[in-house]
């Protein structure tokens, strides 16, 4: 029986490169030794971004990162701690994966403990599923994961906030490009209303008994100052005068108490 091989068992042999690489002064000589090492390993680089091109982002973009790792790996690594490349660039480029995740795909702001709780469930759900065949229950996923329900549904809750719904897209069940955003609602203007009215309400209280009924009569029971000044017995000039002077007092005394 052959042994088995390692996933990077076709990784070159770049040792003595690297040796090379850290005697180097910087210049073109130490540029070009150093993209040779990273076309190189570029190989392992890609497979790496391979193992996560399930998580809803594209596998061009993942080995970009991935890449970006590689080279992070290449310029850190020091050969003279005697360990292989491999053991120091595997963990590098996988955390530059992670990394990318945590940043740039998550719509919402969730906490490292939540996305945490995510992944576990994640991997839960997906291993029990392919045995069962079935959705599993919170409970399985506790069981399977060796966690508490309560962490299960937040790590559910997680997955949910990975993306986010565009506003156009149609409902499901809905006719006629029927989509959420028809179904928001809108400000009502009439809340300015009700926010003044509450605010001139213990002033209108204030005013005097004749100039309080006029100012009703305009305002709420939509009289003319002609109807009022004849309901009155007064002239529509000095309903007029009454209205203004009024208005005026009650603005200033209502900008003086949101002062």
């Amino acid at each position: 029986m052959s042994p088995k091989r390692h996933p990077h068992d076709d990784a070159p042999d770049t040792a003595a490169d690297f040796r090379t690489l850290a005697g180097l002064p910087d210049g073109e000589p130490r540029d070009a030794l150093r993209a040779r090492i990273v076309e190189a390993w570029l190989p392992m680089a890609d497979r790496l971004a391979s193992r996560f091109r399930s998580r809803g982002e594209s596998l061009d973009d993942l080995r970009q990162v991935a890449a970006l790792g590689l080279v992070k790996a290449v310029d850190r690594y020091d050969p003279d701690l005697g360990n292989a490349f491999e053991s120091y660039a595997v963990p590098t480029i996988t955390g530059e994966i992670k990394r990318h995740f945590r940043d740039h795909m998550w719509t919402l702001h969730v906490p490292r403990r939540v996305q945490d709780l995510r992944n576990r469930v994640r991997f839960a759900v997906h291993d029990l599923q392919t045995v069962s065949g079935r959705r599993p229950t919170n409970a399985e996923i506790a069981a399977h994961a060796d966690m508490s329900e309560a962490d299960v549904r937040t790590g559910l809750e997680a997955l949910e906030s990975f993306t986010a719904l565009s506003l156009d897209a149609e409902l499901p069940g809905g006719d006629g490009g029927y989509s959420l955003s028809d179904a928001l609602g809108s400000a009502d203007p009439a809340l300015d209303t009700v926010v003044d009215r509450e605010a001139v309400k213990p002033r209108l209280a204030a005013l005097p008994e004749r100039e309080r009924a006029i100012l009703y009569m305009r305002f709420f029971n939509d009289m003319t100052q002609s109807r009022i000044a004849e309901q009155l017995g007064i002239s529509q000039m000095h309903v007029s005068r009454l209205i203004s002077r009024c208005c005026a007092r009650l603005r200033e005394q209502v900008m003086e108490d949101a002062a």
